[in-house]
């Protein structure tokens, strides 16, 4: 009897850069449930059709994406890992078109942006989209001989491309940060030594510095602080931060030390840091 696979929602389409992610950390033995926004993508992890879900949360080149960040400040979500990816970009066309062919170049424009230097050479027309994978699938499937697609290896692999120009982007180390989420009724693995949460403090002068200033004196190691507006306080913020730590027991210290400072703190992850040795390329 065969086993139920384990769902996985991920925002985006199949072929999808958070498909690849899913399958780096979860392995290829998994259903994937494509969902057209992260709010989707949680509320399956949270209402159970969905055993996981895997959601962008930063760019190594773009920043924070703040408005996933707020989704993690539901309590019914738990962060338990994460995967760093090498975002590449690879330009794509039928088995049988070469580049002469080609006449357009179809992708989501930050794909197209992503890659300007290698398509500035040449005289294509830009088509942007709501997808890299949509783009290839939609090639693929239609049969459109004269464009190519920008997308990740695994959209040419399922749609039955051929990459013709591989590693088109033009910064070479661009990682986006995967964060695996489910929902809260798993244990902290032992081994981890990685913390995201967020925190309210009062708005009177110092007030953050009290908070972070608790993590000085430890072995904690804060690897991210970013702020977002809290939308029913104008001009009010919540710090997000990530930290890294040698034991749990330093980890609980610190952060009963950080609630005597704050209005509110909520830690929606503990977990095990994931690998970003910038040394693969």
């Amino acid at each position: 009897m065969n086993k139920e696979l384990k769902k996985v929602a991920i925002q985006g389409y199949e072929g999808s850069f958070h498909q690849i992610a899913a399958y780096n950390y979860l392995g290829d033995d998994i259903t994937i449930v494509p969902c057209a926004t992260f709010r989707e993508v949680a509320r399956q992890v949270e209402s159970g059709e969905s055993d996981y879900g895997v959601m962008a949360i930063e760019n190594s080149i773009a920043g924070s994406i703040l408005s996933n960040l707020a989704i993690l400040q539901n309590n019914n979500l738990q962060v338990i890992g994460e995967h760093y990816l090498h975002i590449r970009q690879n330009l794509m066309v039928l088995p049988d078109v070469e580049l002469e062919d080609i006449e357009e170049v179809h992708s989501h424009p930050m794909a197209l942006l992503q890659c300007a230097d290698y398509l500035d050479q040449h005289k294509w027309k830009l088509v942007e989209t709501e997808d890299t994978a949509l783009s290839a699938r939609r090639i693929a499937e239609r049969g459109i001989r004269n464009a190519a697609a920008i997308a990740g290896d695994l959209a040419a692999e399922i749609f039955g491309l051929k990459i013709i120009a591989p590693d088109i982007h033009s910064i070479k180390n661009n990682y986006t940060r995967f964060q695996i989420i489910h929902k809260t009724n798993l244990s902290i693995d032992e081994n981890a030594n990685k913390a995201s949460l967020y925190f309210k403090t009062n708005h009177t002068h110092g007030s953050l510095m009290k908070v972070l200033r608790e993590m000085e004196d430890s072995t904690i190691n804060m690897t991210k602080l970013q702020s977002s507006p809290i939308p029913s306080e104008p001009w009010h913020y919540m710090f997000h931060v990530d930290m890294e730590f040698d034991t749990l027991y330093d980890y609980n210290r610190v952060v009963e030390r950080m609630k005597r400072m704050t209005e509110e703190l909520h830690v929606y992850g503990v977990y095990k840091s994931g690998l970003h040795n910038t040394e693969q390329l």
